[in-house]
């Protein structure tokens, strides 16, 4: 335990932060990390392209080109983040000789998955795989031609048994997370039938009625796609609807899903009010949906404000969801994960009971001032030592090791 650390508990006390308990807090609270960021969205299933209004921009070596080299990859990544961690992933990562229709998956086809996950400790998240398929060109839940929606929905019905499974499999709760790309490039006439028929489907998957202990289900909006800019039919209003009306189905927000002025971190408290969970995807969006790394900026920070201060971590589930091909991948993906963990802590230092206390006395001016002096009170001191106890390296150390990686693992492939 070094002096800094020492000095800085004492800062953090002086305004009432137990700085230890704040530790406990973010060493178990789990944050999911997407697997997609290792082999920019393509996954296993044997296909070269990506489609469905998303991108991966870039071309940097390394890329994972099988399952064993995301895993190595996803380890790296894991033995650099501290605290708890999930792994997510999507429906065509599966581990299969021989090719599945997306209509056809079973847990079988992810036992290797859930073999590996509790080698290392870590839980499961899943998500419905509607993009880059030919099936899915014209829209796959809202689907005009009923025989290539009814397909999707057998989809993401597997989807959800695997989801089980993992959650069985793992002892812990498996998120389910059902992402559409539908949309028009203009807008349509019809905007009514497209959300109909999506309301249909999602009555279809959501059907048969899961343990919540095991696996939950989560709908995530989008404002526009590629391809799809002018109309999407599962929009945020759609799926706020929705889910108020099936409440054993939760919200998911993604940070880059919505008009570049608005900020999920606004909507936040709103839905808690409403929803009994909520799903976030931590991302960073730079003038549009383009899933950037996660940043220690303004809008991440407050993200975490909202849900500490709310005192709703146990009602909301954190993930990650970005993908950069330009840069090292195995350094991406932990510049967000760390990023979104010190966002964390950085809210749990946040001496919120006190801060509520100005608020009702009138004393904003208190609160303001108390609120700038935290901009520069020595957290970096604290999350060294969250760091060290979690024998992850600390400060830049792991760059060092990600570098040492690349060069004699990831630039060979």
């Amino acid at each position: 335990m070094s002096k800094m650390f020492e000095v800085a508990k004492e800062q953090y006390a002086s305004l009432g932060v137990d700085v230890e308990k704040a530790l406990e807090v973010l060493a178990k609270t789990p944050i999911s990390i997407h697997c997609w960021q290792g082999d920019d969205v393509l996954g296993f299933e044997g296909g070269g392209e990506l489609t469905g209004g998303i991108q991966a921009t870039g071309n940097y070596p390394g890329r994972a080109r099988n399952i064993d080299e995301l895993r190595s990859d996803i380890e790296k990544v894991l033995s650099f983040v501290p605290g708890t961690s999930k792994v997510n992933l999507h429906a065509n990562y599966l581990d299969s000789k021989t090719p599945v229709s997306r209509d056809a998956l079973r847990p079988e086809h992810f036992a290797s998955w859930v073999e590996w996950a509790n080698e290392h400790g870590v839980g499961l998240d899943f998500n419905t795989t509607f993009f880059s398929s030919p099936l899915s060109e014209k829209g796959s839940l809202t689907n005009p031609d009923e025989g290539l929606r009814a397909f999707w929905i057998r989809h993401a019905k597997c989807v959800r048994e695997i989801a089980e499974y993992f959650g069985r499999a793992t002892g812990k709760t498996c998120v389910v997370n059902h992402w559409i790309h539908d949309g028009e490039k203009e807008v349509p006439i019809d905007t009514v039938g497209p959300r109909m028929r999506l309301i249909d489907s999602l009555n279809q998957i959501f059907t048969e009625k899961k343990d919540k202990r095991l696996m939950r289900d989560a709908v995530e909006s989008k404002l526009f796609g590629i391809g799809s800019e002018s109309y999407v039919p599962g929009s945020h209003d759609f799926y706020w609807a929705y889910v108020l009306l099936h409440p054993e189905i939760m919200l998911t927000m993604d940070a880059g899903h919505y008009h570049p002025t608005e900020l999920i971190s606004s909507k936040i408290s709103t839905v808690l009010c409403f929803a009994e969970n909520l799903l976030l995807h931590v991302s960073r969006p730079v003038r549009w949906d383009s899933d950037h790394v996660v940043l220690l900026d303004d809008e991440t920070r407050q993200i975490m404000r909202e849900v500490v201060r709310a005192g709703a971590l146990s009602r909301v589930y954190l993930a990650l969801d970005y993908f950069d091909a330009s840069i090292n991948r195995v350094i991406a993906w932990t510049v967000g994960a760390r990023n979104a963990r010190k966002a964390l802590l950085a809210a749990l230092l946040e001496p919120v009971a006190l801060l509520k206390k100005l608020e009702a006395e009138g004393d904003n001016s208190s609160r303001l001032a108390i609120q700038q002096e935290l901009l520069t009170m020595p957290m970096g001191a604290v999350w060294d030592e969250f760091c060290e106890r979690c024998n992850v390296p600390v400060a830049l150390k792991w760059v060092e090791e990600a570098k040492k990686y690349e060069q004699e693992v990831a630039m060979k492939r």
